[in-house]
């Protein structure tokens, strides 16, 4: 009886995929959410494009966009992908000096196109208020710049971690890398398409 009463102190261990860990399935449900958020952006976004722009020019006459600071901007995060694979792979090898390089580039990156992102913001000249153009403008590139913020966090904290030498090249040793990574992906795949159909299309 005294066994029995001890079982249930405790609730039952949950059943687990070998495939995958449950954490990586988090993240990857995760991102699965936050590409139906994008998504409904990039509906309103073309929505106002095509219903309320009514054929007119768009952008609008009047409005330009800095399209080779967007272009520039593109390439640092993509640089930041191959920088954040440098950093995975290393970690992998238990080489931690490259990982500990990877992620502060990785990061250093991510910030200076934040902070591009923010200076094109005060030189532009409208607001979001101003029109469709402008609220759809401000909400698919705010949404994003918060997500890299987000990023930032992660990768940060990520970094400590790997300077304190919580990292390990077992598979179970190295997700606090291997997560902020994969969103870190999602943050650069997700502008490729912000900046394709704002500023090019």
């Amino acid at each position: 009886m005294a066994t029995q009463a001890h079982a249930h102190d405790h609730p039952p261990v949950a059943n687990q995929s070998s495939r995958i860990d449950a954490r990586l399935l988090g993240i990857y449900f995760f991102i699965g959410s936050e590409v139906m958020l994008f998504g409904s952006f990039f509906s309103i976004y073309f929505f106002d494009r095509v219903v309320v722009a009514g054929g007119e020019a768009w952008p609008p006459e009047g409005f330009e966009l800095p399209v080779y600071v967007a272009l520039l901007n593109t390439i640092i995060l993509v640089t930041s992908s191959f920088s954040m694979h440098w950093a995975l792979q290393s970690v992998k090898r238990s080489n931690r000096s490259g990982l500990i390089a990877g992620l502060t580039l990785t990061f250093m990156l991510g910030l200076t196109f934040l902070l591009i992102q923010i200076t094109e913001y005060l030189r532009l000249g409208f607001g979001p208020s101003t029109n469709a153009f402008g609220s759809t403008f401000y909400g698919l590139t705010s949404l994003h710049g918060a997500h890299v913020f987000v990023g930032l966090n992660l990768l940060l904290y990520a970094l400590i971690r790997s300077v304190r030498g919580h990292y390990g090249p077992e598979p179970e040793k190295h997700l606090g890398v291997e997560i902020p990574g994969i969103y870190w992906h999602f943050v650069d795949v997700m502008w490729i398409v912000v900046y394709t159909t704002v500023y090019v299309i």
